[in-house]
């Protein structure tokens, strides 16, 4: 048995993973998927005040206080910047690695750091006109951005969707890379489509030796195709 943490990503909730945490279960494992701070059914505790640093101990406190070992940490989009802090900050607990088209930062950097400049500059103009300029609001564009256009997956996901922090693509992270790079690491890269946004993470996870595996699907591909996810997942 497999202990998962699954971890969504900038505007989504837990339930994201519900699909693949279901598969997972039947199979066995122990699933604890995360709603971080502000987002999905936390949209009640988004404020400006929510950052990076947020989101870190929303993960180690779930660890810590769950008092779970041999952790196979999932995250997705966003959340991959999260792997280096929380792995360091973890004391051991999780042991596997796993980044489902998800961002990878260096010590240092941001999510917007690795990110093309012009979508830094577009998130920072939706926060400006519409989110009081310390949040991005949803727009139908995420989307298209994300290459959801199956009108049931899009009927699934616009919905729940919640505003994102800015200051969580605008705060570096910090973390010795040593404690990450001695861990198995897996970085699951999407392909129909790919999101261009991505291209700097998924080559830095090639050059830094992570274990490369594609799937053909949108960037919401643990909703799109659970099964083939939950089969990633286990491999």
């Amino acid at each position: 048995m497999t202990t998962f943490v699954l971890v969504p990503g900038a505007f989504h909730g837990a339930w994201a993973w519900s699909p693949v945490a279901a598969l997972l279960r039947e199979r066995g494992h122990d699933t604890i998927p995360i709603t971080l701070t502000g987002l999905g059914e936390r949209k009640h505790l988004l404020s400006p005040s929510v950052g990076v640093d947020t989101h870190i101990a929303d993960i180690v406190n779930t660890l810590v206080y769950r008092d779970l070992e041999d952790v196979t940490l999932v995250l997705h989009s966003y959340a991959g910047i999260l792997a280096g802090p929380v792995a360091e900050r973890a004391d051991g607990r999780v042991t596997r690695v796993v980044v489902a088209g998800g961002f990878l930062a260096h010590p240092g950097e941001s999510n917007f750091s690795v990110e093309p400049p012009a979508s830094e500059a577009a998130f920072r103009q939706l926060a400006d006109a519409g989110g009081d300029g310390w949040r991005i609001p949803v727009q139908d564009s995420l989307l298209e951005r994300w290459g959801v256009t199956d009108p049931a997956l899009a009927a699934c996901v616009r919905p729940r969707l919640t505003d994102f922090p800015l200051r969580c693509s605008s705060d570096p992270v910090d973390f010795d890379p040593a404690v990450l790079a001695s861990l198995p690491r897996t970085y699951i890269e999407h392909t129909a489509p790919p999101l261009p946004a991505l291209e700097v993470s998924v080559q830095r996870a090639r050059d830094d030796g992570w274990r490369m595996e594609q799937i053909a699907g949108c960037h919401d591909f643990m909703l799109e195709k659970p099964a083939e996810t939950a089969d990633f997942l286990m491999s």
